[in-house]
């Protein structure tokens, strides 16, 4: 090649350099440009693994919240991260930690399962990582949060402890028995629930609440999330003649199993599978097997936001979504909005020192509640409640309702009762 040609090579390679870093430097609105400021969100959530259908149609409502103010809070573009947990604390610790290394997020979200929840609370104090509203529910949560400061970065959970939302199910029961509803032949009661953390909460806890009340616990069983094969154990609550049996289910093939085997085998109790509704799809496998369970969960509110949240996610992704799979986390992801909003307001700027100091002034002591979500009247947090939100009638509470062809009707409180409690035949 001749000196020229390389001297009009060069000149050439030069200009193309210029070009690209002018292009790569000029102003935009749009998101995504390189004058952008971006806030990276850790949003942690079952994608694969046994509760990889609920992650699905959990990952739909928060990007469904996010879509609705096009991905911006002030001049921040968000960046959504998905910390894939596969319902595995050893897995959860892992994404967690590559969410913060590798993919550099200042805050985190939500989550799922109780067991993948404490277990990511190390990397959130090690990395002073703010994480907001997880779904975790269980007391070691509560007592790790209160074992040391470090881990208050695991700021509030999204999620009550069981004793504070189950003990409805005592409740309701005894109201029944008091109204001549139902005249149990005897009282006692047999757990089975997944062997989660949460599960042996509810099943440890809620079991004290009835024993306390003179039942006997005849049993109390765990079984690996996604079992199909529950003959066995319920073989023994057949044998123990309990006329109340249950506990908490979130995977679908194992709360299908457990209704429909328990049919198979006659079993003469009332059943109660909390979480049956956990995912939209629950009832195409379980089927009017299901009719006279019992289940807590919360209902969509009667409002045009709760209207047009369910009408716009069935219109883009062909289902009605469950009240906690989908308008729960629908909620929190537009109460996180709210609080990033107002700490940019208050701070100009969102890092996780900002973030983590906000939440702690103004969450954690009342003064940011949300109100304009499609399932509670109200979310809010106080010093008592922490890190668990405040519950009670107009704030965070489950009904208790009925199952009967897929609908949901609810028995329990009184003030939201659309029907009677309704014995089955089997259990009379």
């Amino acid at each position: 090649m001749s000196r020229s040609n390389k001297a009009v090579l060069t000149f050439l390679i030069v200009l193309l350099a210029v070009s690209l870093m002018v292009t790569g430097c000029g102003g935009s609105d749009t998101g995504g440009q390189a004058d952008d400021k971006v806030l990276k969100v850790g949003v942690n959530l079952p994608l694969t693994g046994p509760s990889a259908r609920t992650g699905e149609e959990f990952q739909k409502a928060v990007m469904l919240a996010f879509e609705e103010i096009d991905y911006k809070i002030g001049d921040y573009t968000v960046e959504l991260v998905w910390i894939n947990d596969q319902s595995d604390p050893q897995v959860a610790t892992s994404a967690y930690e590559q969410a913060v290394q590798k993919d550099g997020i200042e805050v985190s979200m939500l989550g799922w399962n109780s067991s993948t929840t404490v277990a990511i609370m190390e990397p959130v104090a090690k990395y002073k990582i703010p994480h907001i509203f997880t779904c975790g529910a269980t007391n070691l949560v509560d007592e790790k949060w209160n074992s040391d400061d470090k881990y208050k970065y695991y700021t509030v959970k999204g999620w009550a402890v069981p004793e504070s939302l189950s003990a409805a199910y005592l409740d309701a029961i005894n109201e029944f028995i008091d109204n001549g509803l139902w005249e149990p032949r005897n009282k006692k009661i047999f757990f089975i629930s997944e062997d989660t953390d949460w599960g042996r909460t509810f099943s440890t806890k809620v079991g004290e609440m009835f024993a306390a009340d003179g039942w006997t616990i005849v049993g109390d069983e765990s079984v690996k999330p996604g079992d199909t094969d529950l003959y066995p154990v319920l073989t023994k609550i057949k044998n123990s003649d309990a006329c109340i049996f249950g506990g908490t289910f979130y995977n679908v093939p194992s709360q299908s199993a457990l209704i429909k085997q328990s049919r198979e085998l006659n079993i003469n109790a009332v059943t109660i599978v909390d979480a049956l509704n956990s995912t939209s799809e629950w009832y195409e496998l379980v089927g009017d097997t299901s009719n006279f369970v019992l289940d807590s969960a919360p209902q969509y509110r009667d409002t045009e936001t709760a209207k047009e949240f369910i009408a716009n996610y069935e219109e883009k992704y062909g289902f009605v979504p469950s009240t906690t799979a989908g308008g729960l986390q629908y909620d929190y992801s537009r109460y996180f909005i709210q609080i990033m909003n107002e700490c940019l307001e208050a701070n100009g700027k969102l890092d996780s020192e900002t973030i983590f100091q906000f939440v702690k002034d103004n969450l954690w002591t009342g003064n940011i509640k949300f109100t304009d979500g499609v399932v509670m009247e109200s979310y809010e947090y106080n010093e008592e409640s922490l890190p668990d939100p405040v519950v009670g009638e107009g704030k965070f509470v489950f009904p208790i309702i009925q199952w009967f062809d897929g609908e949901m009707n609810v028995i329990w409180p009184s003030t939201q009762k659309t029907m009677d409690f309704q014995v089955p035949d089997y259990a009379k």
